[in-house]
């Protein structure tokens, strides 16, 4: 049996919908850090900060834990990353780790900086590895929040993570470098996965994890055609999708089956019907696993 470690903060809400919509519900009582979960394969659930839990899956404390690539980077800690989950509170779940300055500065990257200049940031772990990969000294300060509030006035510079930019543009700053792309990360502790019993039980997490992200978004089409019309149906399909096609029993008609985004299911059943499809159902889907 597994202990697992989950973020606290702005990725709570959003991971404990993860594990129940994957048939993994983590049962919280409200102001508690010890959830509970009745899967068989999962021991005992902390909630944690998810800067911490990367050093915590480390020193095995927890057999598997979730948190940002950007915490496993900041923290140096020696895990095995099971896999990506790109999902956040809002958006896509992938953010960037990126460098700014003031707006109406003359540096356009980071190679510009001038050694000994500022940096205010929340990682000067990876801030540091990153100057020192360009061979540029710079002085790095811890942030503890606020950090845009700091440049120009005490700093030269910041580093930081966004999705879209557009708080460091309203403070009136410029994104000159990328430092890292970060997502959310299914981290496991190194001897947990050597273990052939729980690196099996770790790997049908990560399925049925994996099975729910695949799904968001997307619905499953089922309609009917006749055989002049199949091959002008088929056409009107996602590219790069292969539909299960069978022939439907006592008729010279085909079913059709097939995955779609949901975005595009608005344009595209008009046109399957346009074309001749019928009985279109769309259908939503809670895991997609391959």
């Amino acid at each position: 049996m597994l202990s697992l470690a989950l973020p606290k903060g702005s990725l709570e809400e959003q991971t404990l919908l993860l594990f129940e919509q994957a048939d993994l519900p983590i049962k919280k009582p409200a102001r508690t850090y010890n959830p509970t979960c009745t899967d068989p394969r999962i021991e005992r659930v902390k909630i944690l900060r998810p800067q911490e839990i990367p050093v915590f899956v480390q020193d095995g404390y927890f057999d598997l834990g979730i948190s940002g690539h950007d915490w496993v980077r900041e923290s140096g800690a020696d895990v095995v990353e099971v896999a990506e989950l790109p999902y956040a509170k809002t958006g896509s779940g992938k953010v960037e780790m990126v460098l700014a300055v003031p707006q109406g500065s003359p540096i356009s990257s980071a190679r510009d900086i001038t050694p000994g200049s500022r940096i205010t940031t929340e990682f000067p772990r990876a801030t540091k590895e990153f100057f020192d990969g360009l061979g540029i000294e710079v002085e790095v300060h811890f942030s503890y929040g606020a950090t845009e509030a700091k440049v120009p006035e005490m700093m030269d510079a910041l580093v930081d993570l966004t999705e879209t930019g557009s708080t460091l543009r309203l403070n009136g700053l410029k994104i000159v470098d990328t430092i890292l792309t970060s997502t959310t990360r299914l981290v496991a502790n190194h001897d947990s996965w050597a273990d052939p019993g729980k690196r099996r039980e770790i790997e049908e997490i990560r399925t049925l994890l994996l099975g729910v992200i695949e799904a968001r978004g997307r619905v499953l089409l089922s309609l009917n055609v006749s055989a002049e019309r199949l091959d002008a149906v088929i056409a009107e399909l996602p590219a790069m999708k292969r539909p299960t096609v069978s022939q439907l029993y006592g008729t010279g008609d085909y079913g059709i089956t097939t995955v779609a985004d949901k975005n595009m299911v608005n344009v595209l059943i008009p046109r399957l019907k346009a074309v001749g499809a019928e009985d279109i159902l769309e259908l939503p889907i809670s895991k997609i696993v391959r």
